[in-house]
């Protein structure tokens, strides 16, 4: 059997996650995990594919970088396949390690995907003190705070912080930050 695994890291890559279901359902995948979690996050679907795959089965992702985050997460993935007798197929690399050489070629290709990835933030970074040093960096803005007067009225109502959060798209950690500083 093909399972198919999708990942975007943020809700609002909502096209990327369609494109990658849409794919893994073209290549014949059969069963599909997908999510919208950060690769450094807790990743249930992925979990839950890992569990659900059997001895002869596939796990089919469209790109390695949806998979894991590093040579190291790479690895532990392929281990915990490779004892239940589950092959990964990795579609836009050509890569399936149900050969000795899609295994090969998945290690030197994540070795690399690992490096360019430690490159890149290197630059952001570099490019980030360098935006500081000159005054142009302003970072993310504030999206919760914007919130403020919202956020007191839905309270004021007597929503619980978790609605407040739901409701306003916003972690409930900003909600409660909000709710804690005094009104100006």
């Amino acid at each position: 059997m093909l399972g198919g695994y999708a990942r975007t890291s943020t809700l609002e890559q909502e096209a990327g996650l369609e494109a990658q279901i849409r794919d893994l359902t073209a290549l014949g995948c059969e069963r599909l995990y997908k999510e919208q979690v950060s690769s450094i996050g807790q990743r249930a679907a992925l979990q839950e594919a890992l569990s659900f795959c059997r001895s002869g089965d596939t796990l089919v992702v469209t790109k390695l970088d949806r998979l894991a985050r590093s040579v190291t997460h790479l690895g532990s993935i392929l281990a915990d396949l490779g004892a239940k007798g589950v092959a990964l197929r990795i579609e836009n690399l050509g890569v399936d390690t149900s050969t000795p050489t899609g295994k090969l070629m998945l290690n030197i290709l994540g070795g690399v995907a690992q490096f360019e990835r430690e490159m890149m933030l290197e630059r952001q970074r570099e490019g980030i003190a360098k935006a500081k040093a000159e005054g142009v960096y302003k970072g993310r803005k504030p999206t919760a705070r914007a919130k403020t007067t919202e956020i007191r009225a839905l309270a004021a109502e007597g929503l619980s912080m978790a609605a407040i959060a739901a409701r306003l798209g916003i972690g409930k950690g900003s909600v409660h930050r909000a709710l804690s500083v005094k009104a100006e």
